[in-house]
């Protein structure tokens, strides 16, 4: 047999993390990215990862927490398993790469500095000041290149993947790509095709997304038969510096560190923010979340920041809406030292100083909860069954996905500095399985048999980029227009507040923009650097996954987490009485019983060959933890968990009873 060959998509956290761990297992790996490694949107991660640590313990804190705090801020919609794993993984990781050489912040003990970070009420986020993302790439970048250095690692920086190789069994044998520079097309064959090429950002136009962030290889991949789930699930984070070209994100960990989020109470108040004493200052969200203050979950922050400037009307300035970040309370070295990364940033982007005047921010879309289907093998303690071929592995044999482009671990709302580990963690996991499923084949894709095959899909990708060039004058249709028109649809429909109207209007308008999307006029029909036939590549890529966001969002009647429709909404006890709160609350957990019945599902996108999704649904495994109430801030949340818990223990009584009845 040939040398058997994997190609990992993507060169950012996810796709780092899997190559040096299947190079740690000597297997030959070629790592392809849009980018040069060290530009990949992981390392415009700022906040920090999360774990359990020796401090935490010290409170009361455990892996299993953990596990709970995050199928908890995520709305209950992520299969259990796969998040235990993560969960009691954290620690190895974090330790693995502080090894490595991450420069985490230190205590003045030399112990790892840890803040707290949204959705939990303990310290488990290690961070690295406000570039936390960048020096975890760097360290794993460092380490890729030894094994590239001593022969077992490929780099391809700079090449677009166009999509995987399917034999007529339809198990993947490789992959089509693009060298951004020669724009030659070539095939690169392997047993096993890895996509770790992350979010998708640019459907909405301007985001805190990298430009790469654009979903193609996602799309790509789904339109060659791999199922897309939880399309509808996208993270707006709460605090961001919109700006003409993209949005600028300002990390949590500047609230983690102390930051208060306020506004005047007199609307637009024009006196500095500094003359405006305390007791005429709204800090909303730690008077409505005690407990959590500013750090709630991002989906509740993000709502409760559009509410109190659209609704209320309370927005900082008239001309924008944004509400106060304040930090100037926080002691100058402490910001350097903590939070040097993004308040250089600020400085650079809006000319103000953020530790002598708050910042001005404004929610902004940031994440991608749902992606590519992966399976996974679940072990006898309920978490994964480790080196088992099926973790992570598409509906598509030899195909995976990985780190943001795939659904596993984050549900409706993914709480924050839990997105680098997630990264990291799948990418070490799914190695030992790829592994495993490579030593069961009796062939290689690299055998002489399998070329015809790749001449096949060479040719029809020539032939299709070939195609769109000759017909570069031919159309009436401008792509960068194109695209801006889809940002501002999916802007207005699929964003923090989602009514059906909307979105059924955007359904017909985003038909409209994929047809004008095929008569697209190019500027440039050279045969070298084309940026623009690869943007116009890209963008008739991104209809399919605007249209599984928007169909998705479409069907589902309810909140959860990130999804928000208000006609749907839950409110909470109104009623004095105690006897009536009490009848009130016992209705509301009826009709939460009731969503989740209909509602507590994956929506999966299938793709046709014109990239219509249609939309299915498959039960979560919540076999661990048994769903419960999301109740931040609610009114008459007390009330509503007093029932709640005395439903559960009597459903664990009447389960206890069970056996001893039979």
């Amino acid at each position: 047999m040939s040398e058997q060959r994997v190609l990992v998509v993507g060169g950012g956290l996810a796709g780092l993390a899997c190559t040096m761990k299947l190079a740690e297992l000597r297997v030959k790996t070629d790592l392809m990215s849009l980018t040069p490694v060290k530009r990949s949107h992981s390392a415009c991660a700022q906040g920090g990862i999360n774990s359990v640590n020796s401090l935490t313990r010290q409170q009361g804190d455990d892996e299993w927490l953990h596990f709970d705090d995050t199928v908890y801020g995520g709305d209950f919609l992520q299969h259990q398993p796969p998040v235990k794993e993560m969960a009691y993984w954290a620690p190895k990781v974090i330790d693995l790469m502080d090894r490595l050489g991450v420069p985490f912040n230190r205590t003045q003990e030399g112990f790892r500095d840890q803040r707290r970070f949204g959705g939990t009420l303990f310290k488990r986020t290690a961070f690295a000041g406000a570039t936390t993302g960048q020096q975890l790439l760097y360290g794993l970048d460092e380490q890729v290149r030894r094994h590239k250095a001593a022969g077992l690692v490929e780099m391809y920086e700079g090449w677009d993947y166009l999509g995987p190789v399917l034999d007529d069994d339809g198990r993947c044998r490789g992959a089509v790509a693009q060298n951004l520079v020669t724009m030659q097309i070539r095939v690169f064959k392997a047993d096993a095709v890895v996509v770790a090429s992350g979010g998708c950002g640019l459907l909405y136009g301007r985001s805190t997304m990298s430009m790469a962030c654009n979903g193609s290889a996602a799309s790509r991949t789904a339109q060659a038969g791999v199922r897309y789930a939880n399309a509808e699930f996208i993270q707006v984070h709460p605090t961001a510096i919109p700006g003409a070209d993209k949005c600028r994100l300002m990390s949590e960990s500047a609230r983690g560190e102390g930051g208060r989020v306020w506004v005047p109470r007199k609307p637009h108040d024009p006196r500095e923010p500094a003359d405006i004493p305390d007791g005429e200052r709204y800090y909303f969200l730690e008077e409505r979340y005690p407990a959590y203050g500013n750090l709630v979950p991002r989906d509740i922050a993000t709502r409760e920041i559009f509410n109190v400037c659209v609704n209320e009307g309370l927005s900082v300035d008239t001309d924008k809406q944004c509400v106060y970040l304040d930090l100037t309370h926080i002691p100058r070295e402490e910001l350097d030292r903590k939070l040097g990364g993004i308040l250089h940033i600020y400085e650079k982007f809006q000319g103000v100083d953020p530790r002598d005047v708050p910042m001005k921010i404004f929610p902004a879309v940031h994440y991608s909860m749902g992606g590519l289907w992966a399976d996974y093998a679940r072990s006898a303690d309920g978490g994964l069954d480790p080196a088992n071929p099926r973790n992570h592995q598409t509906n598509v044999p030899g195909l995976y996905a990985i780190g943001e482009c795939d659904y596993q671990y984050h549900g409706a709302n993914r709480l924050g500095a839990n997105s680098l580990l997630s990264c990291i963690f799948t990418g070490l996991f799914v190695a030992p399985g790829i592994k495993a499923m490579m030593d069961s084949l009796d062939a290689s894709t690299t055998d002489e048999k399998y070329d015809p095959l790749h001449r096949t899909a060479l040719a029809d990708e020539q032939r299709e980029h070939d195609a769109l060039v000759r017909g570069a004058g031919e159309g009436d249709e401008n792509p960068y227009e194109i695209h801006h028109q889809l940002g501002e649809e999916m802007t207005r429909a699929a964003l923090v507040v989602r009514k059906n109207d909307q979105i059924a209007a955007a359904i017909e308008k985003v038909d409209e923009l994929c047809e004008r999307a095929k008569r697209c006029s190019l500027s440039d029909t050279g045969a070298w650097t084309n940026q623009n036939v690869v943007f116009a590549k890209t963008l008739r890529d991104m209809f399919p996954l605007a249209k599984a966001l928007l169909k998705g969002a479409l069907a589902r009647d309810e909140c959860r987490g990130a999804h928000y429709k208000p006609d749907f909404a839950m409110p909470g006890i109104t009623a004095e009485d105690p006897a009536e709160r009490r009848r009130e609350a016992e209705r509301w957990c009826d009709a939460f019983v009731e969503k989740n019945r209909k509602w507590l599902k994956t929506s999966i996108a299938d793709f046709d060959a014109s990239g219509e999704p249609t939309i299915t649904y498959e039960d979560v495994d919540t076999s661990l933890i048994p769903p419960r109430p999301r109740l931040y801030g609610l009114v008459g949340a007390e009330v509503i968990e007093e029932v709640w818990k005395e439903r559960a223990a009597a459903q664990d009584t009447a389960r206890a009873a069970e056996p001893a009845m039979a």
